[in-house]
Formats: structure tokens, C-alpha cells, sequence
């Protein structure tokens, strides 16, 4: 029995699978800016341990108006300020510049990259299919490319039959094309995809008196003089091996950006 999981994690390496299957990862250093990238949000980047792991797949994950996109943007907006390369493969094409200018995004570090997948598709669930595709082969595109050091992949709002029908190897290849880089790869939507072994996930939705995450509330959206001020969000940190911690939560405080 020994014999055979020797060969097994043998072959295991071999394969550059070890990593993630059989060995346990060292923590994360919070300070340590080559092994997180912070999020830009105190108090949430303390729940993540420092931020998005590096070298990893992370997932963030809630529904229409959650602040979902707000965290997101947030994140590049960190990225490009700290002097980063960023990258956003935006699969319904749905990104507001004007909202990442105002939110601090240095757009002349972020490269986007415009996908046309149909949010109802209707009859034409095939070449959402392949529209998709193509958005993964871009995301393995810039990965391979190891310039950036943020990649969100944003197919929030995509048909869940679409995100379903990827098959799961899909995910360990673009984590095997991570493994040992200095990119933190965000994988945005409405449920969990990749499951990474190593990376993490955070479930956001607007909050209901501390009460924990609730979508359906709408108790958390903020107005001030008839105007959208923001969301109050609680974020649900599911915390994978290589922090250590798992399931912790975090309050924040989205913001709009009036007259964007």
C-alpha cells in the first residue's frame, strides 16, 4: 500500500499535481505583497489573510448587486495603484470604465479584453457555448503570458447551463499554468466554479442587520438625498488550505460614484 502511494505522488509531481493534491502549503504572509494581492478593503483583506493568494485561483461569487463588482473593481483599482499590470477578460462585456476610472483604476494598466456572451441566449445556447471557450482561451492567453499581477475573469450574469457545461479539467489546467506565478487570478460570477484546493472564496451579499449574508434583503442599499450612495456588504471568506482559516466573515462598505 505504501508502494503504491509513493508511485502515485511520484507520478503526482511528475505531473506538477503534487502541489495541490498532497502536500500542505506554507501560510500566507500578509505582508509579503509577492504572496498576496491585497484587495484594497482593510477589513477584508484582513479576513483574506492579506488578499488574494498569488499562484492561485480565487472565486468571487454573488448575485446581481451584491457588490460583487464593486470588490472586483476595487481590487484592479489596488493593483494599478500599487504600479501592477492588470488584465480583465469581461465575457458579457459589461465593464463600466467610467465607474473603474472613478473607482481608481489606472486604465493604462489594465488591459480588457471584450467577450459577447449573451446573458439570455434563447435559441443561440451553441454559440454562447463557443463564445465562452473563447473567453477561457483568452484567460489562458494572458495567464501564460505572466505580465500581470491581477486577472479577473468575469462571467457574472453568463447562462449557468454555459458555466456548467465547461468541464472541470478546464479549471486544474489554468490553475497548472498559475502554479508558481506571481499573478492572483479572480474568477467573478454568480456561484463557485473552480473549487481551487489552494485558492479561496468569497461569497458576497448585501447585509440584514448583521444577520449574515442574505441576497434577497435589500436592507443594506444606502441613499442620502435621493441619491445611490452604496451597499453595506457582508463577505463570506471561505478559506482553502493555504491559510488555514476557513469560513470567517467580513462587513464592508461599497461606495458610488456619483456623476460617473
Amino acid at each position: 500500500m505504501s508502494l503504491a502511494r509513493a508511485d502515485l505522488e511520484s507520478l503526482l509531481r511528475a505531473r506538477k499535481l503534487d502541489r495541490t493534491l498532497t502536500s500542505a502549503l506554507p501560510p500566507l504572509d500578509p505582508g509579503d505583497e509577492l504572496a498576496v494581492s491585497a484587495t484594497g478593503v482593510t477589513a477584508l483583506d484582513a479576513r483574506l489573510g492579506g488578499g488574494f493568494p498569488r499562484g492561485q485561483l480565487s472565486e468571487l461569487v454573488g448575485p446581481r448587486s451584491s457588490g460583487r463588482t464593486s470588490v472586483l473593481v476595487g481590487t484592479l483599482a489596488a493593483a494599478t495603484g500599487r504600479g501592477e499590470l492588470t488584465a480583465l477578460v469581461d465575457a458579457l462585456d459589461m465593464f463600466d470604465v467610467e465607474s473603474a476610472r472613478a473607482a481608481g483604476v489606472d486604465l493604462d494598466r489594465l488591459l480588457w479584453i471584450r467577450g459577447h456572451v449573451v446573458s439570455h441566449p434563447g435559441l443561440c445556447r451553441d454559440a454562447n457555448q463557443r463564445a465562452l471557450e473563447q473567453a477561457i482561451r483568452a484567460l489562458a492567453l494572458v495567464l501564460q503570458a505572466g505580465l500581470f499581477g491581477v486577472v479577473a475573469f468575469d462571467v457574472a450574469d453568463a447562462p449557468p447551463e454555459a458555466i456548467r457545461r465547461l468541464p472541470f479539467t478546464t479549471w486544474l489546467r489554468l490553475q497548472r499554468i498559475l502554479e508558481g506565478s506571481q499573478t492572483a487570478c479572480v474568477l467573478a460570477g454568480t456561484g463557485q466554479m473552480a473549487r481551487s484546493s489552494a485558492g479561496l472564496t468569497m461569497q458576497i451579499g448585501i447585509r440584514d442587520s448583521g444577520l449574515g449574508i442574505r441576497p434577497g434583503i435589500r436592507s443594506g442599499i444606502r441613499f442620502g438625498s435621493r441619491l445611490f450612495e452604496g451597499l453595506d456588504v457582508d463577505a463570506r471568506v471561505v478559506r482553502a488550505r493555504a491559510g488555514g482559516r476557513e469560513d470567517t466573515r467580513a462587513a464592508i462598505a461599497t461606495r458610488a460614484a456619483h456623476g460617473a
